[in-house]
């Protein structure tokens, strides 16, 4: 078993991992970036010292099954022993609409069900501090449990016993018992009516919020999975879009490429942006669009844009090592913080203003763009046009080389690009001309540095030989029409050195820490894209069957695969690969007025 089997619930404050036999292995609170309160999957372990996690064990468990409620981000894990006794578990994060506005408390509810015979378990609470280094201390009264956190004072509130649960004794369950775990605060009702009318509202919410997305006829069960997903990988006070819940999951066994993914990658923005647009997600994607274009906003002439930023916009995420956890598997060091955001990537500039563009052409946004906000983005544009051609650590975030990636180049090609057509849409014709001229220009030199005619392929760098996976996207930014043939030339050349098996590797030679082990996930939903823009459309359909029977039993994706076992590594839930397929599905399916 894949030992990220585990299910994702959450409400746009926090979120929670829950393996398949219902122990919460993973939840920051009081938001996605804080201190792990559970943090199992990076510290195993449940003997009498040990802390970090939320248990519900079944005496004498045979089997266990989970699943989601079908549209929702409820989670139901059922536990059956050798006697014919059963018990079901329902998890979830309360969202619902209440007063006129988003209520998403930092609240997780268990509601623990007995479906057959005499079930009898132990619950076992245990809360770390301060990243898995200290024991939480408490305090208790008559139908609570308080935890005393180092910034955080967090409370249950069960109609268990609360004795039971604070000695960890085993008791039978003869009907239903109800653990909410959130605020110091009381309930203003009994636990059962509470998780009851909760479970409820939350199940209304997210019902109707997939009622309201546009979907492909082909994969919906699958779009619609990896869009609840994206949403709960959404930070809804600033509408930031975090990477991945977990820090520290390593890209493959025994490596050191360990990060904390629990940030906003302003890279991820362009193609995260045309997900939320083709599932029409308006709303979530105005957030994050407002995200960025408040950073973007704030970039003077004498500051550069950072590729990652904290969920608040922060720009400081100083890296350093929590030695208190051991790792993923034992594989350390665990990382908080990320110092890929000193690193100097000119592809965000491109990226931001290919985000914000929607900005000004999607007539369903209550902010539009204006000629105020042009002239800000101008302050990017003018920084792509200074530094397209100088080196930079590239989209793969290389911590030593420093060469002129490329799709960097690409990117900042298509900050001037953008730029031109923005300019055009205001009735601006003096900076149309500007950014026009400027884009061709550049649109020139790149190729003249980046073909390489011995190997009839673009390349990854200016001069070099070696190729990447980002070359794929060079028709999806239209720098390159799909027709033409240095484009397809490019995807063949891929696929003769970078795809293995059924999966494109990101680059093969060696980097910092060595040859890159398992595929990075998105790169090979790249490929299907590449495929069926050059008119290969079956053999990209084949392929995105393959790659959707990696998916775990959830239908979530971490961020990398081991190519012949199909284990996932690398941080969960991927946010950039939960997009590939919703992005692939939509181009590859047949349309609804084709499907009867």
């Amino acid at each position: 078993m894949n030992t990220l089997d585990l299910g994702l619930i959450g409400n746009g404050s926090i979120s929670a991992l829950i393996d398949r036999k219902g122990e919460i292995v993973w939840s920051c609170m009081p938001r996605f970036d804080s201190n792990p309160v559970f943090c199992s999957l990076l510290r195993e372990g449940d003997g009498p010292g040990d802390f970090g996690f939320f248990s519900i064990v079944l005496d004498n468990m045979a089997h266990c099954e989970q699943s989601y409620r079908e549209n929702t981000a409820i989670l139901v894990t059922r536990l059956y022993d050798n006697n014919g006794s059963a018990i079901e578990i329902t998890d979830f994060c309360p969202r619902f609409h209440r007063y006129g506005r988003a209520f998403r408390p930092m609240t997780i509810i268990r509601r623990i069900t007995k479906m057959s015979g005499s079930p009898r378990i132990r619950i076992r609470l245990r809360p770390a501090g301060d990243y898995g280094s200290e024991v939480v201390q408490h305090t208790f009264g008559s139908n609570h449990i308080r935890f005393l956190l180092p910034d955080l004072v967090l409370r249950l509130t069960t109609d268990a016993s609360v004795t039971m649960i604070h000695d960890e004794l085993p008791f039978f369950l003869e009907d239903t018992v109800t653990l909410v775990l959130g605020p110091d605060e009381t309930l203003t009702d009994a636990p059962s009516q509470v998780s009851r009318r909760f479970l409820e509202d939350t199940t209304t919410y997210w019902t109707e919020w997939v009622r309201n997305l546009a979907i492909p006829f082909e994969w919906q069960e699958a779009v619609i999975r990896s869009a609840i997903t994206l949403k709960l990988n959404t930070y809804d006070e600033t509408g930031a879009i975090i990477a991945a819940v977990t820090t520290s999951i390593p890209e493959a066994a025994n490596t050191v490429r360990t990060w904390d993914y629990r940030y906003c990658w302003l890279r991820d923005g362009y193609f995260v942006v045309n997900a939320l647009n083709r599932l029409g997600a308006t709303k979530t994607m105005e957030n994050y669009l407002s995200y960025i274009v408040n950073i973007a906003a704030g970039i003077t002439s004498d500051k550069h844009l950072q590729p990652v930023y904290g969920i608040d916009g922060r720009a400081d995420l100083t890296e350093i090592s929590m030695p208190a956890l051991p790792g993923y598997r034992g594989m350390g060091p665990v990382r908080c913080g990320n110092q890929a955001y000193e690193q100097i990537q000119h592809d965000v500039y491109g990226s931001a203003i290919m985000a914000a563009t929607h900005v000004f052409f999607d007539q369903r946004l209550t902010r539009r763009g204006d000629e105020a906000l042009f002239h800000r983005l101008e302050t990017l544009g003018n920084k792509a046009l200074e530094h397209y051609a100088q080196p930079d650590a590239g989209l793969w975030e290389l911590r030593g080389a420093m060469r002129v990636h490329t799709f960097s180049s690409i990117m900042c090609w298509a900050a001037a690009d953008r730029l031109a057509r923005i300019a055009e849409h205001l009735g601006l014709q003096d900076k149309t001309a500007y950014w026009r001229t400027a884009a061709d220009d550049m649109h020139k030199h790149i190729i003249a540095q980046a073909w390489n005619p011995q190997r009839n392929s673009f390349v990854s760098t200016f001069g070099g030989k070696d190729l990447d996976a980002s070359l794929l996207l060079l028709a999806e930014v239209g720098f390159l029409a799909p027709e033409d043939p240095r484009f397809s030339a490019t995807v063949e050349a891929i696929e003769r050195e970078l795809k293995f098996g059924d999966f494109i590797f990101r680059y093969i030679e060696a980097d910092d820490f060595g040859k890159p082990e398992n595929a990075f996930l998105v790169c090979s939903f790249w490929y299907v894209n590449a495929l069926a823009s050059i008119g290969l459309r079956d053999e990209a359909r084949e392929l995105f069957e393959k790659l959707l029977k990696l998916r775990n039993p959830h239908g979530l994706y971490a961020e990398h695969i081991h190519i012949q076992t199909g284990e996932h590594w690398g941080n969960y839930v991927q946010t950039y690969s939960m997009v590939g397929l919703i992005n692939s599905a939509i181009r590859l399916s047949i349309r609804w007025d084709q499907a009867f």
